[in-house]
């Protein structure tokens, strides 16, 4: 026979799953407040410099390798 201990915590799963959520939901607000500024600041970038369309296309592809490497770390 296994000794097996039962700990009951004071804490409703349905109020730990609220809050996750709500935490969830307002991570993903404030991740796409910041991608929207740093597109607006691309955007205005662009525009200031007069860059080309390829110029352009480098510089989104630059922010797009910033994401990622962004989004490695912080799995790793």
């Amino acid at each position: 026979m296994r000794n097996i201990e039962t700990i009951k915590l004071g804490v409703d799963v349905e109020q730990l799953s609220t809050i996750i959520t709500q935490a969830r939901t307002e991570e993903r607000a404030e991740r796409g407040l910041q991608v929207a500024r740093r597109l607006t600041d691309l955007a205005m970038r662009i525009q200031q410099k007069g860059l080309s369309g390829i110029e352009a296309a480098e510089l989104l592809r630059q922010e797009a390798e910033r994401y990622e490497s962004e989004a490695q770390e912080a799995v790793h």
